[in-house]
């Protein structure tokens, strides 16, 4: 998907999201290890909540941000999707889940970052920290849940 507007940003993040709930529901079912297999299923269905809570962004943002361009925003390293949806979830213990999810949201964290500080106009700079706080918020929630499945 090419990203030439706020808008196009958010869809994005959505999709992301959506594609490794399914992605991550898919490796539960193949995952042998029970505790991995569990929270492999706990993190898809946090990523369903996630992809709802983005799209409800893209029905509430300023319409002046969604249509501002991005092409001036610089270049940021990608998060390859197909990254987020490989065998490895099939085979990695609970500690490897973990680390590779924390990972996944540090990157979008990091390119919402990045595009914090290149914002020109309130309208897009505010919707990006609103969407980079729903990123924190939820990965800070995650690491709650899963240190408490840890304990178990």
């Amino acid at each position: 998907m090419e990203i030439k507007t706020f808008a196009d940003l958010i869809d994005w993040t959505r999709q992301l999201h959506a594609h490794l709930a399914r992605c991550l529901h898919e490796s539960a079912q193949k995952n042998q290890n029970e505790r991995a297999s569990a929270l492999l299923d706990y993190i898809s269905s946090h990523e369903a909540l996630l992809e709802q809570a983005v799209a409800e962004y893209e029905k509430q943002a300023d319409p002046k941000a969604m249509t501002t361009r991005l092409y001036d925003y610089g270049v940021h390293k990608p998060i390859e999707k197909n990254r987020t949806c490989d065998t490895r979830y099939n085979d990695l213990d609970f500690d490897g889940i973990a680390r590779e999810i924390f990972d996944f949201h540090d990157q979008v964290m990091d390119l919402y970052d990045a595009l914090i500080g290149k914002a020109e106009i309130p309208e897009a700079k505010s919707l990006l920290e609103d969407l980079k706080s729903l990123e924190e918020h939820e990965a800070m929630r995650l690491a709650s849940q899963i240190g408490r499945m840890n304990d178990i």
